[in-house]
């Protein structure tokens, strides 16, 4: 009887660990380069058109949503939201892509980041990228746990949150704080529209003064320009993006993919003449529209997902 109480209960959590997504903390104890600042608070900001964005972010968590059982694919991507460094939009570049991957067999796992800040960190340049890389690593940790393939680990990231993503990808093997031994690499990246250099000329110019500030070195600014720290084994890459965007300039993708290309890295790039900025699954119906379909298709060509 006790025996089978305890599958019951094991059955149970197995249910209603599918049902609802599982929140985390990144760290368990002691934020690295963390400073102590009672009075500054984390921030839920709502939007006009009813969004949410989260800024002053203190506690970076995972909220990890799963697919179903039977359709997993045991793959999972960790999704870095954008918000030009100052804010997350934590709905239509994180639970709304979550929702995308779960219908396509892939465990979804929205990082929400530290947002750099000289009040609550010591060096608030490589905040993000503890976060990022401290995130890969507690996922292949559980990857046993969770169904996924420890192999099948990937990083998503839209606007500022592409910077984020593209620094891990180019920076995995950085120690930047204290760690084991597990992989930090991610398997494959998908950047939607991302921030990827800090040269002025073709930087999104908030993302690059809340990251470096308002006068960075040139030691710092080509630091941060992850067009030029693409390595051999920098992950498998899918980008999309918008030629119309006024926010981000279209150069940052083209860039960054003749940097993949250059280093012998698979990638695919794909350019659409319309979409603006910002527009997540682009569910308006212009050519923007079909990068999901793309990206899946993709993700099957290099063995990511069946």
């Amino acid at each position: 009887m006790k025996y089978l109480i305890h599958i019951i209960l094991a059955s149970l959590f197995m249910i209603n660990l599918h049902a609802q997504p599982m929140i985390l903390n990144v760290w368990n104890g002691k934020i690295p380069g963390a400073i102590d600042y009672p009075g500054f608070k984390e921030d839920t900001i709502r939007i006009e058109n009813g969004l949410i964005r989260i800024a002053r972010v203190i506690n970076p968590t995972l909220t990890i949503y799963f697919p179903d059982k039977k359709i997993s694919n045991h793959t999972a991507a960790i999704i870095c939201p954008g918000g030009g460094y100052t804010r997350l939009a934590m709905d239509n570049e994180g639970s709304g892509i979550s929702k995308w991957l779960n219908k396509n067999g892939i465990t979804a796992i929205v990082l929400k980041y530290r947002l750099p800040n000289d009040t609550i960190m010591t060096n608030k340049t490589i905040g993000p990228l503890q976060d990022v890389q401290e995130a890969i690593r507690i996922v292949r940790r559980h990857s046993s746990e969770w169904n996924i393939d420890p192999d099948k680990i990937g990083v998503m990231g839209f606007s500022a949150g592409g910077h984020v993503a593209s620094t891990l990808a180019t920076r995995f093997n950085e120690k930047v704080y204290d760690s084991d031994t597990t992989s930090a690499r991610p398997d494959f990246a998908v950047l939607g529209y991302p921030v990827i250099t800090m040269n002025e000329i073709y930087t999104h110019t908030g993302s690059r003064r809340y990251l470096l500030g308002k006068s960075p070195d040139s030691a710092l600014v080509n630091y941060f320009s992850n067009e030029l720290h693409v390595l051999n084994n920098t992950p498998p890459t899918f980008i999309f993006q918008a030629e119309d965007d006024k926010t981000v300039p279209v150069q940052n993708s083209i860039d960054y993919y003749t940097a993949l290309k250059n280093k012998g890295v698979t990638a695919e790039l794909h350019i659409y003449p319309k979409g603006g900025h910002g527009f997540g699954l682009a569910s308006h119906g212009g050519t923007e529209s079909t990068w999901p379909d793309s990206c899946i298709k993709w993700l099957k060509q290099i063995g990511m997902i069946k």
